[in-house]
């Protein structure tokens, strides 16, 4: 089949060799380290490419940088304006700081403060955030229409050229860092920015690596821009990975990972969370939910990378500690160690304590409860969150509450009741 992509843009070697002189001493050349736990896991040389590491904790300071240096004296005169959930905001940001321009960033409402705050730090009074809209595209179409009115350029946080080209030279220093031939790259991809310019790098110098996107399950926009052949708007998004949470991906990004990239997967919100309370507990590495797409995406490559040298990109490290509850409890519910249901208890002195004796087993946990006595009816219904030790004890709690009468509905699987508890 005739590759179309070079017809409309492919970045070229050159042009990413050039960015990554651009960005000598505003980007950090990122460690590639082996992971001994990772490694001994899956029978691999498992490398972390440890862009949580950069000065904004994310990748996106080299896109961002790449594209501000390219603009003429009269565009950064005139100031620009980018749209972002957050780490490309600080980017933005901080190129702004940098370069002593002014620009105003369009964030979702939804952004996690802390993300919010590392943009005020990095652009300091150089930068105006403007809080608009539930989602990435929300913020896009108002920072669009802000560029058009006030004749500034916007710099996009994926689908550009110098933005593209910025972030391939992370695949450039994964080369350069790497003694051994590497099979396997796991890059993350939201709008596809960074997987875009690595598997460009990789298709020049190392043809033989597979790269392989990942995305979080709840957004999985270019899977599907892949399977369709052309970049598709999603009618709505899990907004949980935030930084790569998008509806729709670039038209040039969604042609460059089309020809590029050995495989497209995409991996549950929970498993991510278990990835990053795993990787703050054995490894005291702190990551956001799209940072630990990557390694979450290893479980399910097993077989495939056994004895083979591996790298992730760990892309961002902007989470916000008061997130670390529901990150516990979306790992808890993907294990199958969170379980809620509605029980119905005889409104009779003591039967919570039978409740408590004969229904739990020894090492369940009452998390959740949730109970308003009624007095006119037999049988008082309660919400109950119960945390197990092993997900096999589901199905033996839940007839030792059908034999005893309590059991009333299992939430778990009724996402229009279940949104109001997790």
């Amino acid at each position: 089949m005739e590759s179309v992509v070079s017809k409309i843009y492919f970045p070229e070697l050159k042009a990413i060799e050039e960015a990554a002189v651009t960005l000598k001493n505003v980007a950090a050349v990122t460690p590639l380290q082996q992971n001994f736990n990772l490694s001994n896991k899956y029978k691999a040389n498992v490398l972390l490419k440890r862009e949580d590491l950069q000065q904004v904790r994310s990748y996106k300071i080299r896109g961002a940088f790449n594209k501000i240096s390219s603009l003429s004296s009269q565009e950064l005169e005139k100031g620009i304006v980018c749209a972002s959930a957050g780490n490309h905001a600080q980017g933005v940001a901080l190129a702004c700081n940098k370069k002593k321009i002014f620009g105003t960033i369009f964030m979702p409402a939804p952004t996690p403060k802390q993300k919010v705050e590392q943009v005020k730090m990095f652009g300091a009074d150089y930068v105006t955030i403007k809080l608009v809209g539930d989602t990435f595209d929300d913020s896009y179409n108002e920072a669009i229409q802000n560029a058009e009115l006030e004749s500034k350029t916007f710099v996009h946080p994926f689908d550009d050229e110098k933005v593209i080209e910025g972030q391939a030279t992370v695949g450039l220093e994964i080369l350069e860092q790497s003694d051994d031939t590497i099979d396997y790259v796991f890059v993350p991809v939201g709008g596809g920015g960074l997987a875009s310019g690595l598997s460009s790098v990789f298709k020049y110098i190392s043809p033989q690596t597979k790269i392989i996107g990942v995305e979080p399950s709840g957004a999985p926009s270019m899977q599907l821009a892949i399977e369709k052949s052309e970049a598709v708007k999603l009618p709505s998004i899990d907004k949980f990975v935030d930084g790569a949470a998008v509806q729709k991906v670039g038209e040039l990004t969604h042609k460059i990972c089309l020809e590029n990239l050995e495989k497209m997967i995409t991996v549950p919100e929970g498993k991510v969370c278990q990835t990053i309370l795993e990787m703050y507990n054995k490894e005291a590495i702190v990551v956001e939910p799209a940072g630990a797409l990557t390694v979450s995406a290893l479980d399910f490559y097993r077989d495939e990378i056994e004895g083979k040298n591996v790298v992730c990109v760990v892309s961002g490290s902007n989470n916000d500690i008061t997130r670390t509850a529901e990150i516990k409890e979306r790992a808890l519910l993907y294990n199958g160690l969170k379980h809620y249901f509605i029980i119905r208890f005889p409104q009779r002195a003591g039967a919570l304590k039978e409740f408590v004796m004969n229904v739990l087993g020894e090492h369940d946990d009452i998390t959740f409860f949730e109970y308003s006595k009624k007095t006119t009816r037999e049988n008082g219904p309660a919400v109950v969150g119960i945390e197990l030790v092993k997900s096999e004890d589901l199905e033996p709690l839940i007839e030792r509450m059908k034999n005893l009468n309590f059991f009333g509905e299992y939430l778990n699987d009724k996402p229009n009741l279940f949104e109001f508890l997790v």
